[in-house]
């Protein structure tokens, strides 16, 4: 098996509503996606493989090793690292930004709270969002407008995820709800982790749901902005709204409950949202 066709076997597995929005760009493209997308998931899965934050910081830094061209022994060995690599040469994807993306994810490695909102958007702009980006990019090449209008779509589908993992995340120690929302809401961060249910967390929820909605608003008011070839790169994002949905009636009842859109569902809804990029 190739390095690309690894990474399509990898994405497949672990994160298939990428992989299933991939099949909607042309097919001479979607090796470099699933490269990215494979990257990505490497990335983001590093916590639970680890046993301590200092294993997560040597894999993160071989990682940063290996894309700026410092990495000891052969990188390429690593069938992610070597078809992330061509991939970065033959479309010309900008190295810091996937910096900024293995940078973002050493937040995971520990059981810090998210101190703010500010801090939450940063996070999510520099993960879901830059992933956005640099699959536009890989489809339509570099454009300044097409990298801004993936911020919001980033934010709006990062978002819902974070709010649909809070029950994993409150389970492993974590909080991603902003510390200055919780004050806000008059919630006490030790009830996250006690998995105490409150009217103020769930209005702190609720608070996060909305705000993902206005930035999916935004992100559906600039669609015309983006070119056809980029458009599968936005794909993803068009889970979030039938998912803040569901949210909306479970979490209100029970911030803790585990949330999954069926996968046909999930599928469905990609395919209809492929059809009216057209």
């Amino acid at each position: 098996m190739d390095s690309f066709a690894h990474c399509e076997a990898l994405v497949r597995e672990q994160d298939r509503d990428r992989w299933l929005a991939a099949l909607f760009a042309p097919a001479e493209r979607r090796p470099h996606l699933f490269a990215l997308y494979a990257f990505n998931a490497e990335i983001a899965r590093v916590r639970s493989v680890v046993r301590t934050p200092m294993a997560g910081e040597i894999r993160l830094q071989w990682w940063r090793d290996a894309l700026s061209g410092e990495g000891h022994g052969d990188v390429r060995s690593n069938p992610v690292t070597a078809a992330l690599l061509d991939t970065v040469t033959a479309c010309d994807l900008p190295v810091a930004t996937l910096l900024d993306l293995i940078e973002a994810r050493s937040f995971d490695l520990y059981d810090d709270p998210m101190p703010s909102l500010d801090a939450l958007y940063g996070y999510v702009r520099k993960t879901s969002s830059a992933t956005i980006a640099l699959a536009a990019h890989i489809l339509a090449g570099p454009d300044p407008v097409v990298a801004a209008l993936a911020g919001p779509a980033g934010l709006g589908w990062g978002l819902a995820r974070l709010v649909q993992a809070v029950p994993a995340h409150s389970s492993r120690g974590q909080i991603y709800v902003p510390a200055d929302l919780l004050r806000e809401h008059g919630v006490d961060p030790g009830d996250l982790l006690a998995r105490r249910v409150s009217p103020g967390l769930v209005a702190a929820l609720a608070d996060l749901r909305a705000r993902a909605r206005l930035e999916l608003a935004e992100a559906e008011r600039a669609t015309a902005m983006v070119p056809v070839a980029a458009r599968p790169a936005f794909l993803p994002a068009a889970l979030a709204a039938p998912l803040l949905d569901r949210l909306d009636r479970v979490q209100a009842a029970d911030p803790y409950a585990a949330i999954e859109l069926a996968p046909w569902r999930r599928q469905w809804v990609l395919w209809r949202a492929a059809r009216k990029m057209r």
